[in-house]
């Protein structure tokens, strides 16, 4: 998506809880595409705004960009990294919708409203008697795109028209 979004990126900042094996996984899985991709990916380990601050201030530079992990660090300082990425010029890609909401470029994950719904039925479930760990695991069904425009155009990016157009939804 980062490349997609803005495509003279060349070197990825990827911040992250480091404890978190997920958010190593999804650091991981970022390294692997990056070669193909002609992006280096460096890891920026933060567990605080103070750390992202200074996350920012390290990798800022021409032709950067930044993907921000699913974390309680990350989604609770979204603003911030939002008003910093805009203030160093920063593409950004998170995993939810309310990052996109909140100053990042572009986010590309699970539907978080939809699994809220689709956990009711779980919920009615066990309590009509079902035991918990006889209920299937149900995967995400539903994955988003959303691109916001007003962070476009206060970092000078266009974004291509063919990520618009997959868009489930735009910020303007």
């Amino acid at each position: 998506m980062l490349k997609e979004a803005a495509p003279t990126v060349t070197r990825a900042a990827v911040l992250l809880d480091t404890q978190t094996a997920a958010n190593v996984a999804f650091l991981r899985a970022a390294e692997t595409a990056s070669t193909s991709l002609g992006i280096t990916v460096t890891s920026a380990g933060v567990q605080d705004a103070a750390e992202i601050a200074s996350a920012f201030e390290t990798f800022a530079a021409p032709n950067s960009g930044l993907l921000v992990m699913p974390h309680f660090v990350t989604v609770s300082n979204r603003v911030l990294i939002g008003e910093l990425a805009i203030r160093h010029r920063m593409p950004t890609v998170a995993a939810f919708r309310f990052m996109a909401a909140s100053g990042l470029l572009v986010s590309y994950g699970v539907d978080v409203v939809d699994l809220f719904r689709r956990a009711a039925g779980y919920v009615d479930r066990i309590l009509r008697g079902a035991k918990p760990a006889e209920l299937p695991v149900q995967e995400p069904i539903k994955y988003e795109l959303v691109v916001n425009l007003k962070t476009a155009k206060a970092i000078g990016l266009t974004v291509p028209a063919t990520l618009l157009a997959r868009a489930d939804g735009v910020i303007e």
